[in-house]
Order: structure tokens, then C-alpha cells, then sequence
């Protein structure tokens, strides 16, 4: 079967408040597949289920399940539910428009994840450290976003279509438009910022806000 009623009755294994989780789920939301999601926090071990591990045998989060299929790894999953839905604009045909959509999914992936995630985010909301990173620490999240800010397209981060590019940066920029620092180096880049605002209204990434968004007080950010 294809489209839509391929995809019936999908379960996504995670956290609310993981990057991955949340990009799975932006797909889900984008091709407009029913999904539940089951939480799976896997920094509580005693909360995880005992099928867990057959499901993602290295722990991590998110993982899939559709009619029996099981599947793990963000980038296997985003692949199957697009190949399974008519939306085929969030993977481009052409071929330099396809090469760059990878590129910066895994410029996010290697770089903006450890460098504006953990180096920004986790660093000054959950261990306490607003205003004491150091000249390094700030310049490689800067270099970072200076990066995607030059091969950065308009409206989206790969031209005319939304992609899984899109998705990919989205949940990593709204934590680090969470933290003073982010904040300011966003400030820099007023063509990433009005893409976040443009990606923000969008209902997929309305649906899958994190629990820290909207809320004065920081909560528990555990990564994948």
C-alpha cells in the first residue's frame, strides 16, 4: 500500500523533550499521518519498558513501529514515512537541491547539536551557567550558525520546499532560542530568525512544541 492509509496505526517510542523525537514527529505532523506517542524517558530506567531494548537495541530514542515493522534511527524513520506518504516535496528530486538538504541535515546533526544544544542550551539553562560561557564555546556556536546562515535559502533552509532540512534545524534552534546566549547570536542573524518564525506558525511545529517552551522555569532536558 502507499500514502496515507499505509501508514495507519504508527508508534513513535520517545520523549517529548528530545531534538529527535521531535523531528520524527514534525514528519508525521508534515504528511499528516495519525501517530501516538508513547513516552519513553530513557534517563528514568525504571519508567522505560521491558521491550524496550528490542526495539532500540542501544537505548536510545526515538524508535518506530508500523504493522509489525520496527524501525530506529531518526534519519530510517523520517526515509520510511516519506516513501510511505504523497508528500515527496520534503525530499527533493533534484539533485543538487537533494545534496544540499543532506548537507544540512548533518552539519545539525555533527556540529549545531553539540555546539548550540549542549554547548549553548544545556550549558546555560540546565547547568546554571547564563552569561559565563567562554570566547570559545560562544564562537563555535557562532561559526556554526554563520555556517547555516550562508547556504541558508529563502523561503526555507533549501529554497522554494519545505524539506527535511527544515525539520532537521527547527527543534535544535528553538532550544537554542531558549537561552540568553542563543538569543543574542540569533540577534545576528535575522535571515535565520525570520525562517524560525516562518517554520514556528506552521502546525507540525506547533503540535510538537517542548515542554520548556512557554514556561518561565526550566525543565528537564535529557538528549538522545
Amino acid at each position: 500500500m502507499t500514502g496515507q492509509s499505509a501508514l495507519r496505526a504508527v508508534t513513535l517510542y520517545g520523549a517529548d523533550y528530545s531534538v529527535y523525537v521531535r523531528i520524527a514527529r514534525m514528519v508525521l505532523e508534515e504528511v499528516r499521518v495519525p501517530y501516538t506517542l508513547v513516552e519513553v524517558d530513557i534517563f528514568t530506567p525504571e519508567t522505560v519498558p521491558s521491550d524496550y531494548d528490542a526495539r532500540h537495541p542501544f537505548g536510545k530514542i526515538p524508535a518506530l513501529e508500523h504493522d509489525g515493522f520496527r524501525l530506529f534511527e531518526t534519519d530510517a524513520i523520517a526515509a520510511y514515512v516519506v516513501d510511505l506518504s504523497h508528500e515527496k516535496n520534503l525530499v527533493p528530486a533534484d539533485a543538487r537541491a537533494h545534496a544540499r538538504m543532506v548537507q544540512i541535515m548533518r552539519i545539525m546533526d555533527n556540529y549545531a547539536y553539540p555546539r548550540l544544544v549542549w554547548g549553548i542550551f544545556v550549558e546555560e539553562i540546565e547547568r546554571g551557567r547564563a552569561g559565563q560561557l567562554n570566547d570559545a564555546e560562544f564562537d563555535s556556536a557562532r561559526r556554526t550558525l554563520a555556517v547555516l546562515d550562508g547556504l541558508a535559502e529563502d523561503p526555507y533552509l533549501v529554497g522554494a520546499h519545505l524539506t527535511l532540512a527544515d525539520l532537521w534545524a527547527f527543534p535544535m534552534l528553538s532550544y537554542l532560542r531558549l537561552a540568553p546566549t542563543g538569543q543574542k547570536l540569533l540577534a545576528d542573524f535575522p535571515k535565520i530568525t525570520a525562517w524560525m518564525e516562518t517554520i514556528g506558525r506552521r502546525p507540525s511545529a506547533l503540535a510538537t512544541r517542548f515542554p520548556r517552551e512557554g514556561t518561565t522555569n526550566p525543565s528537564r532536558h535529557k538528549q538522545d
